[in-house]
């Protein structure tokens, strides 16, 4: 027993997939594509995706911001995990990344469900508020460049309804947030946000230690 977060072994996390993930062969093959390509370690981990769709269907969430795509497998695990009248403002500025995740949006029959919008997420979040949709979208995850955190956060808080739920990714950044010694940009900025978060009264906050870091947030 412990009272502390288990380091997960690589026989351990084998287990915890092996005894949870409930993956589905596209998620899986997207997975395996993503692999072999530039940056792959920018993919979500698989538990993170099914535990997101979790949050998602706990939230009965009809209307979702996701900025950083990648090739599309965490808005693949939400919209899935959506129901048919549900739909997501997908925020990226790569379109060979996200031509990947077209095609796999399309191959699971969801693409309907997502607007892509190739342009910097800060302006189609500017867009979406002077388009008098604060206060509408019931969940957001933000997982895109690090030194532009907390503008994406203070945008898609504003977007969010009271209840609807922001998650924040990498924002355990592989330990560097805990070593004084490393004070690289992205490393400051996830650090500054942790900080800003951990005082934020317009928020209900758990930092989960999934993946690299998940920060839960509940709007007030």
């Amino acid at each position: 027993m412990s009272n502390e977060s288990l380091n997960l072994t690589p026989d351990l996390y084998t287990y915890l997939l092996n005894n949870s993930l409930r993956e589905t062969e596209l998620q899986k093959k997207l997975r395996e594509h993503t692999q072999n390509i530039e940056l792959s370690q920018m993919q979500i981990a698989p538990e993170q995706g099914q535990f997101m769709a979790l949050l998602v269907k706990l939230l009965k969430a009809k209307k979702a911001i996701e900025v950083g795509v990648y090739t599309g497998y965490s808005s693949l695990a939400v919209a899935q995990a959506m129901p048919e009248d549900g739909h997501i403002i997908a925020c990226d500025i790569n379109k060979e990344w996200t031509d990947i995740a077209r095609d796999y949006w399309k191959q699971a029959r969801i693409d309907h469900k997502i607007s892509l919008h190739l342009a910097p997420a800060v302006k189609t979040l500017t867009d979406l508020i002077n388009d008098n949709q604060s206060n509408t979208f019931d969940f957001a995850f933000i997982d895109a460049n690090k030194t532009s955190y907390e503008q994406y956060f203070e945008l898609c808080l504003k977007l969010l309804r009271t209840g609807g739920l922001l998650l924040i990714d990498n924002t355990l950044w592989g330990g560097s947030v805990a070593d004084n010694k490393i004070n690289d940009d992205d490393t400051i900025a996830i650090r500054e946000l942790n900080k800003k978060l951990r005082l934020d009264k317009r928020i209900e906050l758990s930092m989960l230690p999934v993946a690299d870091g998940l920060t839960l947030c509940l709007k007030r």
